[in-house]
């Protein structure tokens, strides 16, 4: 996982043709933001999934996912919340890759667990290695407003 700012991410992940059309969109989006949805910027290859949501105080473990064919680009365009991270050989996995979903869904024990603040303006990239679990609050629950930008692995 990396964390940075968007204004320094150029510098700290490959230059690869869908990565760099994922920096460009996202520092292109306007301030007053886009519509909920999809984007698509290079078909399956590099798109955005625009989301406004309330973050949530969790009541019990995390939920945790890990991708296989996409890496993710997680902004925060407005709010905040803490994103929550292990390496994806620490899930103890409910529901296995398949089924059509690129993605695998599972628990971590709690000692096994980093969390990360992201505010306006920065970002986490997590690679199939990174089990995640976003949406979570800071303190209390709060609008957030974030782009995940999905990147195909090796594009």
């Amino acid at each position: 996982m990396i964390v940075s700012h968007l204004d320094q991410l150029d510098q700290q992940v490959a230059a690869t043709p869908a990565m760099q059309r994922a920096i460009e969109f996202l520092k292109s989006v306007p301030a007053e933001g886009l519509a909920d949805g999809r984007v698509d910027l290079d078909g399956d290859t590099a798109y955005a999934i625009v989301q406004s949501y309330d973050s949530v105080v969790p009541s019990g473990p995390l939920l945790f996912e890990a991708h296989r064919q996409y890496l993710d680009v997680q902004y925060v365009q407005a709010g905040e919340e803490v994103i929550a991270w292990a390496p994806v050989d620490q899930v103890q996995v409910t529901q296995p890759y398949g089924g059509g979903i690129d993605a695998l869904l599972g628990h971590v024990a709690e000692d096994s667990i980093t969390r990360v603040k992201l505010t306006p303006g920065y970002l986490a990239v997590l690679w199939p290695t990174d089990a995640h679990s976003p949406r979570v609050a800071v303190a209390e629950s709060v609008p957030v407003k974030k782009i995940v930008v999905k990147v195909a692995v090796g594009q």
